[in-house]
């Protein structure tokens, strides 16, 4: 009776566990909601006389988390839906928030690839009427390179030696007066940066502003938290075995920090500069107060009116002409691609300098 009772027993409950076993989705049944889902949103889109795109994306977006859950919970039940549901919303919002982006790279791509040519790139405005197509932007990449690479020389070092401050020396009320004041420059807009070096040229050197010097050092006040920030946060994460173990040794603390813990976190120091770099290449108000802009090549940053490519897309697009729009979108299409080129060497950079695994 009793062997009868556990092979009863275990009868009943190996169909249960093969119900369990099976009331599971198979893996392609997301790719099918998914496809399902744009062919309905296509068929709504079109039948409504919807011409954007875009709106047919986010119809099939919200068909695709509405018939995730309800297939979900059909077959798996409540708690599984509600799950396929969150995943759901998270690829969601990845995909929203990745659609202005394609949109505009898309958009600049169109309107800006047809006037990039050897011309277009090596030649400048002068003597070329703004209602006419040629001219280039040669001036403005000369005078973008040069203001960035000087507000980079003021505020890289300036920034990573501040960060060493605060995580190696800080101490007391002077480190917090210093986190405090670079967390308020981190969020002023760049028109007050460009403001106070307007302020300063003619009140105190009592000089005219129109320099490529005077917009990076504008540029440098921009930059130089992000580097403080982005440093900081590197030399936190340098374990501090290290640095005990250079104590032991009997290496001063100047020289560990300079021999073990700057090079342990240099990758993500030269990563956070490259950042910092790419963010402030498309400041335009700091130039348009301090640089101006010039139809020419000037190669000298420290006199005269200089050029750069966020100026000289407000330019081109205040001109008002098919001739200027054109040259404002291959203008735009260029900036994007330095910005781009700054984001991958930064990548290239912390993936080089990235510690690696040398066990055996």
């Amino acid at each position: 009776m009793t062997h009868t009772a556990v092979d009863a027993t275990s009868s009943a409950a190996v169909p249960a566990a093969r119900r369990l076993a099976t009331r599971r989705l198979p893996r392609w049944t997301a790719p099918a909601i998914a496809v399902g889902s744009i062919v309905v949103a296509v068929a709504i889109g079109a039948g409504a006389g919807l011409s954007s795109h875009i709106q047919w994306g986010l119809i099939a977006l919200l068909l695709f988390v509405v018939g995730s859950y309800a297939i979900t919970a059909q077959v798996e039940g409540r708690r599984q839906a509600k799950d396929r549901v969150a995943t759901s919303l998270v690829w969601s919002a990845f995909i929203l928030a990745v659609l202005p982006l394609y949109s505009l790279i898309e958009t600049t791509i169109k309107q800006g690839a047809g006037v990039i040519d050897g011309t277009f790139l090596t030649h400048s405005m002068k003597n070329v009427l703004t209602i006419e197509p040629g001219g280039g932007i040669y001036h403005a990449i000369i005078g973008t390179v040069e203001q960035v690479g000087i507000a980079a020389a003021i505020a890289a070092p300036l920034g990573i030696l501040t960060a060493v401050y605060l995580v190696e020396y800080g101490r007391g009320w002077l480190a917090k007066v210093v986190t405090f004041f670079v967390d308020v420059m981190t969020g002023i807009p760049s028109i007050v940066a460009g403001l106070f070096i307007l302020s300063l040229w003619f009140i105190a050197f009592d000089k005219a502003p129109q320099s490529g010097f005077a917009g990076s050092l504008a540029l440098a006040i921009l930059m130089t938290p992000i580097v403080v920030r982005s440093t900081e946060e590197m030399l936190k994460l340098v374990p501090n075995e290290l640095r005990e173990a250079s104590y032991a040794l009997g290496v001063p603390k100047w020289r560990t920090i300079t021999k073990v813990v700057v090079p342990t976190a240099i990758g993500g120091i030269t990563t956070g500069v490259m950042l910092a770099l790419a963010r402030i290449a498309g400041e335009s108000a700091p130039v348009a107060l301090l640089i101006y802009g010039a139809q020419y090549i000037n190669n000298n940053p420290f006199k005269g009116p200089q050029e750069s490519l966020p100026y000289y897309i407000y330019q081109q697009y205040v001109d008002g002409n098919p001739a200027s729009y054109a040259r404002a979108w291959g203008a735009a299409l260029v900036l994007i691609a330095f910005v781009m080129i700054l984001n991958l060497v930064a990548r290239l950079i912390a993936r080089w300098k990235a510690p690696k695994n040398t066990g055996r």
